[in-house]
């Protein structure tokens, strides 16, 4: 399922920011498919290990530690991926406890802290840009819910559709164009955990 987000940006040539980056995976994945990336991370440990993965690698990217919430960039992206910080309900299949331990004030504070990063990177975003929104959580409130509140408060946004040829075989997009996986999908392969993806484009006003 990690690897799905990153993929959604697609190849290209422009600049872009992944904004929740550690371990450093979907980072080396755009990297691996021609943008040029900055990996932004509030924890200077796992910025120091993921800067030591890019070199062990040979991937280009820019490591960043700072706070998503406070920090400017010099230049607006041509992509952006919002992995967000969420509740984790979606790796419930292999930790049933986490739907146990997630309480309303953790879903109250996870969803805050999802708007704001989502606020901010719009405005990161240059015109005509993609922004991919994603959590590993199956709470409606911090997906299908989160990207209605953006859309609504961000008319210059809209939602670029996934197509079901982007996706692995047996997932399909749902008919808005975002994406929403759980267990119950591949069931064969092993099944998939939870997460809901939303490409989302900014249209130049």
């Amino acid at each position: 399922g990690t690897k799905a987000p990153a993929r959604l940006l697609g190849t290209g040539s422009g600049t872009a920011l992944d904004v929740c980056a550690a371990p450093g995976g979907k980072a080396m994945q755009l990297a691996a498919a021609g943008w040029a990336v900055t990996a932004l991370d509030l924890s200077e440990a796992r910025i120091k290990r993921m800067a030591e993965n890019f070199a062990r690698t040979g991937t280009e990217a820019a490591s960043i530690c700072a706070d998503a919430l406070k920090w400017e960039p010099e230049a607006r992206f041509n992509a952006i991926l919002l992995d967000a910080p969420c509740s984790a309900t979606g790796i419930f299949r292999r930790h049933p406890d986490v739907l146990i331990r997630v309480g309303e004030r953790q879903l109250a504070e996870t969803t805050a802290l999802q708007s704001a990063l989502l606020a901010r990177a719009a405005d990161w975003l240059a015109d005509d840009g993609v922004m991919v929104y994603a959590v590993c959580s199956l709470e409606p409130r911090e997906g299908e819910e989160q990207l209605a509140a953006f859309l609504a408060a961000r008319p210059d946004f809209v939602i670029d559709p996934i197509a079901a040829e982007e996706l692995p075989a047996g997932v399909e997009p749902l008919p808005d164009g975002t994406l929403s996986t759980g267990p119950w999908l591949l069931t064969e392969q092993g099944s998939l955990d939870g997460f809901f993806a939303a490409r989302l484009k900014k249209i130049s006003a």
